[in-house]
Order: C-alpha cells, then sequence, then structure tokens
C-alpha cells in the first residue's frame, strides 16, 4: 500500500478525540477578530495582543494546578520556539491589516495553516496522500472565497501583503514546532509556556511599537480579558491539546475553521451579511475540512 492509498474506513470515535479538540479551538479562534475589533477603541493592535498573553497567564496556571496538582513541568526549546512564532505571526499579521485589505491578509495567512502539512512531510516525516492535497485545495479555495465580503473600495498594499505573507511563514512555523513540543509536554504545560513566550515578546514589540500599554477608557480592559480567557485559554488551549493526537497536516485544514467562525460572528453581530460567494467559500471550508478527516486512522501521538 502506498502513502497515497486513500481508505473509506469509518475512524475509530478514539481517533476523532484530537481533530475534535483542534476543531473546537479553531471555533474559539474565530473569536479573535471580533475582540480586536471591538478592543481598537480602547487599545492599540499590539496592546491588545500583549493584555491578551498577560491575562492568560495566571488563567492558564490554574488550570494546571486544578488539573495536574503541580506547577508547570520545564519546557523544551520547541514550547518556546512556538510561543516566539506565534507571537511574532500576531505582530505581523496586525500590521498587515493598517497597510492592506483584510481579505487579502486573510486569505495570505490562511497559506499557511495548509503549508503545515507540507512542513511536517519534509521535517517531521509525517505521511500525506492524495485525499490530504484535494482537502487543503478545496478549503484553502473556499477560503479564498470567504474573504472576498467587504472592503470593496480598500486597496491592497504590496507591503501589508508581504507582512501577511510573513505571518503565514511564522504561523505554519508555529504549528510545527507546537506539534514537536507535544511530544513530551502535556497540552497544559505546553500552553502555559508558549502563553508566557508570547507575554515576553510582545512586551519587547509593544515597546517598540510606540502604542500605550493602557487602555483609554476603563471598559477597554473587556476586551483583552475576553481574549485571553475564550481566544487563549480556550482556543489556543484546545488547539494545542489536539496537536497531541492529530497530524499537523490535518490540524492545518482544521484550523480553516476560524475564518468560518469569524465571518458568521461578524454576520450576527455586526451586522455583515454574507453573500452567495462568500457562503459558497464556507461550504467548501467545511467540505474540506471533512474530506480531510475521511482517511486512514492517523498515528496516535503521546
Amino acid at each position: 500500500m502506498t502513502a497515497t492509498d486513500i481508505q473509506t474506513k469509518p475512524l475509530s470515535l478514539e481517533a476523532y478525540i484530537g481533530p475534535l479538540l483542534v476543531f473546537g479551538g479553531a471555533i474559539c479562534i474565530g473569536f479573535a477578530p471580533i475582540g480586536l475589533r471591538v478592543g481598537l477603541d480602547s487599545f492599540g493592535p499590539q496592546a491588545i495582543g500583549f493584555w491578551r498573553f498577560t491575562f492568560a497567564i495566571p488563567m492558564v496556571l490554574a488550570l494546571v494546578l486544578l488539573v495536574h496538582r503541580r506547577l508547570p513541568v520545564r519546557p523544551n526549546r520547541f514550547a518556546l520556539a512556538a510561543g516566539v512564532f506565534f507571537a511574532l505571526d500576531i505582530a505581523l499579521w496586525h500590521w498587515a491589516l493598517t497597510l492592506t485589505t483584510v481579505a487579502n491578509a486573510t486569505f495570505i495567512v490562511n497559506l499557511g495553516n495548509i503549508s503545515v502539512g507540507l512542513l511536517a512531510w519534509i521535517f517531521l516525516k509525517d505521511r500525506i496522500t492524495a485525499q490530504w492535497f484535494l482537502a487543503a485545495f478545496i478549503a484553502l479555495i473556499g477560503a479564498g472565497l470567504l474573504t472576498q465580503g467587504g472592503g470593496l473600495d480598500a486597496k491592497g498594499d504590496l507591503r501589508g501583503d508581504a507582512l501577511a505573507f510573513g505571518a503565514a511563514i511564522l504561523v505554519s512555523g508555529y504549528m510545527l514546532c507546537a506539534s514537536i513540543a507535544r511530544r513530551t509536554l502535556g497540552g497544559l504545560d505546553l500552553l502555559f509556556w508558549v502563553t508566557v513566550t508570547e507575554a515576553f515578546v510582545q512586551l519587547f514589540i509593544i515597546s517598540f511599537s510606540g502604542e500605550a500599554f493602557l487602555p483609554s477608557k476603563p471598559q477597554g480592559w473587556l476586551a483583552p480579558l475576553f481574549l485571553a480567557a475564550i481566544v487563549q485559554c480556550g482556543g489556543q488551549g484546545l488547539i494545542l491539546a489536539g496537536l497531541g493526537r492529530t497530524p499537523a497536516g490535518i490540524a492545518g485544514v482544521l484550523v480553516l475553521m476560524q475564518p468560518v467562525t469569524a465571518a458568521g460572528l461578524s454576520w450576527q453581530l455586526f451586522e455583515e451579511p454574507l453573500k452567495l460567494l462568500q457562503l459558497t467559500g464556507g461550504v467548501l471550508i467545511l467540505f474540506g475540512i471533512l474530506l480531510s478527516q475521511w482517511q486512514k486512522n492517523p498515528k496516535k501521538l503521546s
């Protein structure tokens, strides 16, 4: 049997646990643009990222103490690298949004999620199948259609597109390093050290950005608190937990549920109706996600 053979035998329930964790995490991450949009009334984009990570540190520490009844174990170098990659990804992503259209930046960053499978194939020797290529291609087309909504009068900027491309490279590096780190670290331990690293990196970034550390009004604290609890602890936590049971390439496809969630929330909260083209894109992403799961049982990781 070759690496491109497709087996349509249904997966066992246990095999679905990891992908479901990543899928749930992607839904939580989909709230990030909403929190960012609300928080910009009181914070700069880099300051929101800093407080998101900082507020999440005691939350994650409390979870470790509650679940494991001990302090977080010592991190490995891949956990720290994952934190650096993700913090820089957030910084470039926020910067790109100020220079190019949301559609351009979102689609380019999603390229990073898809490229995780190729990087895992090259560096981790993960199996990659013809069916994964098809699922990733369909989901990527869907992501492209989903981003073709508002901002028709806005013009893209090559500088912003370049920053978004840099963010795409960083997010794929984050997923790859996090997947390796999960081989020897539990999900909560990894989340704690990734979050601590992200906060330190973001502290340096905000120091050079010229943004104010404190919000312009007291209610401004609500947005980073929301992002810390839902996006950081819930979203990133579930994704890191799921990476211990899900091949990195499959996780990269599952994370594309994030823009679908964000689009749906914007429709409901900000009265931004989805056009037929966007709805088609969302359906294609969901189909790509489903197709990525309909294959041979993935190797269960520790």
